[in-house]
């Protein structure tokens, strides 16, 4: 029967953890000293710190509004329950994709950022690309090697979050590449989080003369959640409401005192 560990035990572990491998050498002088838990404390605290910068500036997500932000009024219909379980990060964990479906500006890109923000805080790896950067950068390669290379920056990390797949149109070798990651993140599994405006069946449209967009969208969507966010675009609600502001505003300077 395994004895519990005493926690002189669990602080060496910590320690060699950390690499401290000064303070394992004369660890029969110093294991109960009263400064070394404090020590190996501040020292994971930093390394945590540390280790958070990185993920967040390898992630590239950006500035955004917290999901405390998202006016849940707004949208015509959206599924909270499901985008808080998507928050939760357990599709991260099972190895499943998620796709927020929907119109121009119900909050899609907000939501996409909050879940990448949250993956890094839980310690994931993570990259943040909208499609036509990623697609972009993978054409831009001259070489198998180069290509290689570059498509490991977006099937390595845990979570792949791709933004605003259904803006543009793109030709035969950009459905390959897109194919190519979702297919190598399918084998792992990694997770993909993807934004789009575009319905799965007009999908031919985004990609119109490619044969590999049934495969491409039966592989991402074997193991995926689809949440579906039907309403107007807030950002024009927003744009109207600065216009009769302002309007309001001229309004009122041009009445005589």
């Amino acid at each position: 029967m395994t004895q519990p560990k005493t926690d002189v035990d669990a602080l060496r572990d910590r320690i060699q953890r950390l690499g401290f491998f000064g303070l394992l050498a004369s660890w029969n002088d110093i294991a109960l000293e009263p400064w070394l838990p404090k020590l190996v404390a501040l020292e994971e605290q930093e390394r945590k710190r540390r280790s958070l910068e990185r993920r967040l500036r390898s992630a590239r997500i950006g500035s955004f509004k917290s999901i405390a932000d998202y006016d849940w009024t707004w949208p015509k219909r959206v599924d909270r329950e499901a985008i808080d379980d998507l928050l939760s990060l357990k599709f991260v964990e099972d190895g499943v994709n998620a796709v927020l479906l929907g119109p121009n500006g119900v909050g899609k890109t907000m939501i996409l950022r909050n879940i990448a923000h949250q993956a890094a805080l839980r310690g994931h790896t993570i990259r943040f690309t909208t499609a036509s950067d990623m697609l972009s950068d993978l054409a831009a390669q001259e070489s198998s090697v180069a290509l290689a290379r570059r498509l490991r920056r977006y099937v390595q990390p845990r979570l792949l979050c791709i933004d605003e797949v259904g803006y543009l149109s793109y030709d035969n070798r950009y459905a390959d590449l897109l194919y190519e990651v979702v297919t190598r993140r399918y084998d792992g599994p990694r997770s993909i989080v993807l934004s789009t405006n575009k319905p799965f069946a007009e999908w031919s449209e985004v990609f119109p003369h490619a044969a590999c967009t049934v495969t491409l969208i039966d592989r991402l969507l074997h193991r995926a959640e689809i949440i579906d966010i039907a309403g107007d675009s807030y950002r024009l609600k927003e744009a109207k409401e600065r216009a009769a502001s302002k309007s309001e505003a001229r309004a009122k300077n041009k009445r005589p005192a």
